[in-house]
């Protein structure tokens, strides 16, 4: 219950703009991660992190470093950059 709260609290505090971005976000990485027909598992692996991090990444659960997007464009074999090529507009 505590932690449900504190994701509560997390997001009631995020401005609505910065929501859809982490949202647009994590799809953009989940999409790519099946296009790429890869599991969650398999990309937490070749990146390094834990697998618990990138359902949360992904379900714009929590807002990464630098270092974690580095490292899961990396074992994408992608550009960074890429992760970043969606349209917020659109929610």
């Amino acid at each position: 219950m505590f932690i449900i709260f504190l994701v509560f609290l997390q997001f009631s505090t995020m401005e609505n703009d910065e929501r859809i971005f982490l949202i647009k976000f994590g799809e953009n990485i989940r999409k790519i991660r099946i296009s790429l027909n890869l599991s969650q598992e398999m990309l937490a692996n070749d990146a390094n992190i834990p697998i618990n991090q990138i359902g949360r990444i992904e379900r714009a659960e929590i807002s990464t470093s630098l270092n974690t997007i580095f490292k899961i464009a990396k074992a994408l074999s992608i550009d960074p950059n890429k992760l970043f090529l969606f349209d917020i507009s659109k929610q």
